[in-house]
């Protein structure tokens, strides 16, 4: 059988009869690189013997090769799907078996079977993508790239440049008649003047720094899934260096695109949050806006060329508008937009980090604000989990002094790269409130304070109901800050007695925020 003949062993595949113990059924999925079998409790992955200028399956080695490099690499974040490689053996003449003796046809890679409702595609489809579940993603992603290999000697710009002109070049042979050329020109044109300025040199900083590591490479929804309650990446790619040896924000932002392109802005809001304060990365947030947009440019070529080559005339055309969308996306990444600066505060229980969390997709470009919270910045300080409950010691002068310095400097660097930010701490002290304002006006973006006020009843039910939250404020804590003397108070006050959502609408519309989904990819 010739190597480049695999229609033989795809039709083996196939059969329910092929495979050891029997099958009622072979569900067979296609892509353009490979064909992957579901029976039973198992999937097998064949790599078809073709040959791009991105990737080379071309030879039964290269094919053996990557299927264990497949195995090895996803084996960071999901052993317990990936079994391992196993070979087709036998002839045209005598038949296929798998495993067993004989001369080996074909490679394939084994791994576990799971329900597709599990998929973080699906579920975001049925709605069912909860906060505190996408929390939990982006804190795994985050461990997973602060434990992942670091590549210094990756030229990151020649790499984004690859992917530029290859989005470019893609566009040309497949997009007549789908894309508008002068757009695409525009758009290759805007990216390449970010990657040749402060943005591409932010990122030779960071690959210096260790930024650059090896990566998952393809972080979209349709590659995790939760298994034992756990989010878990699968099927990173094995197949070319350059698209996994990458900054981990770029690794990121595939996630982030794709969350905002489903209209789940609010969801990529939190992933952009938890990863930050899980890592400190602050910096990454600066090459945001060009990462999001090589995303969501990459997305518009698959489809094209999928719009291009589909039978089908009613999936070409959804193909097609779906190209364009994408398109339209990647272009507004890349539209300036002004940061400003706001600040949340209030008594303990009035609200505030809930209404920062419900607002802060609505603030700045895609994905929204930064959050900078109080209680997170001073158990970082204390080298402690944000769930974890600090001494007395954590709360005294000296401390809460260096966390609202600490808070003051974080939204400085988040500004200066063009972030919008929300600062969520108490500024029950007149001075602190002036400091934050000033910081606003010393970086020259616009500001808004807000002023979240609930009766002690209400506050002191709040706290005593809180669970698996950074503040350690309890009935105590509200009676002491009832005795606080505020000065005179200029900020906006929201009355917060209500719910989170009522109170969410009140303060986006104090700070005259729009509520459609446009803002979020930075209108």
């Amino acid at each position: 059988m010739k190597q480049n003949n695999q229609s033989i062993v795809i039709d083996f595949l196939s059969q329910p009869d092929s495979y050891a113990g029997g099958a009622s059924f072979v569900k067979k999925i296609e892509t353009h690189i490979s064909v992957v079998f579901l029976v039973g409790d198992k999937v097998f992955k064949l790599k078809r013997a073709i040959k791009y200028s991105y990737l080379d399956f071309s030879t039964l080695e290269l094919r053996r090769r990557y299927c264990e490099a497949e195995v090895a690499i996803n084996r960071r974040t999901a052993p317990d799907l990936y079994k391992g490689v196993v070979a087709v053996k036998g002839d045209e003449a005598e038949g296929f078996h798998i495993g067993g003796e004989g001369d080996v046809v074909e490679w394939l890679v084994e791994m576990v079977r799971f329900e597709e409702d599990i998929l973080f595609d699906h579920m975001g489809q049925a709605g069912k993508l909860s906060a505190s579940m996408i929390g939990d993603l982006a804190e795994s992603i985050a461990k997973f790239h602060m434990r992942a290999e670091p590549m210094a000697h990756v030229d990151v710009l020649q790499g984004l440049e690859e992917t530029i002109r290859s989005n470019a070049d893609s566009f040309s042979r497949f997009s007549a008649g789908i894309l508008d050329p002068a757009d695409i020109d525009a758009l290759c044109h805007e990216q390449r003047t970010a990657l040749l300025g402060e943005i591409g040199k932010k990122m030779v900083a960071r690959c210096k720094e260790g930024r650059v590591r090896h990566c998952h490479g393809d972080l979209h929804l349709r590659n995790i899934c939760l298994i034992d309650g756990q989010p878990t990446l699968f099927d990173a790619i094995e197949f070319n260096e350059t698209f996994a040896h990458i900054d981990v924000f770029y690794d990121l932002s595939f996630l982030i695109m794709d969350l905002d392109h489903r209209e789940l802005g609010h969801l990529a809001n939190v992933v952009m949050n938890r990863y930050v304060d899980v890592t400190g990365d602050i910096g990454g947030l600066q090459c945001l806006p060009l990462f999001l947009s090589l995303r969501a440019t990459i997305r518009a070529h698959v489809a094209a060329t999928a719009a291009f080559q589909h039978s089908d005339a009613d999936q070409s055309k959804r193909l097609a508008n779906e190209a364009r969308t994408y398109l339209v996306s990647a272009a507004q990444y890349l539209s300036p937009v002004n940061p400003r600066l706001i600040a949340i505060g209030g008594l303990s229980g009035s609200g505030k980090s809930l209404t920062a969390r419900e607002i802060a997709a609505y603030v700045g470009a895609a994905p929204g604000a930064r959050l900078i919270r109080s209680d997170i910045i001073r158990k970082q300080l204390a080298g402690a989990d944000p769930l974890s409950r600090l001494p007395a010691e954590g709360y005294t002068p000296e401390m809460t002094g260096k966390t609202y310095e600490a808070l003051y400097e974080q939204a400085r660097t988040c500004l200066v790269q063009g972030q919008s930010v929300i600062v969520d701490a108490v500024f029950a002290r007149p001075e602190e409130r002036c400091t934050i304002a000033a910081i606003a006006h010393e970086m020259d973006v616009p500001f808004a304070g807000l002023w979240l006020d609930a009766p002690e009843d209400v506050r002191q039910a709040r706290v005593s109901g809180r669970k698996f939250d950074a503040s350690d404020a309890n009935a105590a804590v509200v009676t002491m800050q009832q005795s606080y003397d505020l000065g005179i108070m200029n900020w906006k006050t929201i009355d917060s007695s209500d719910s989170k959502d009522v109170t969410a609408i009140k303060s986006r519309e104090a700070l005259g925020l729009s509520i459609g989904t446009d803002v979020l990819k930075g209108a």
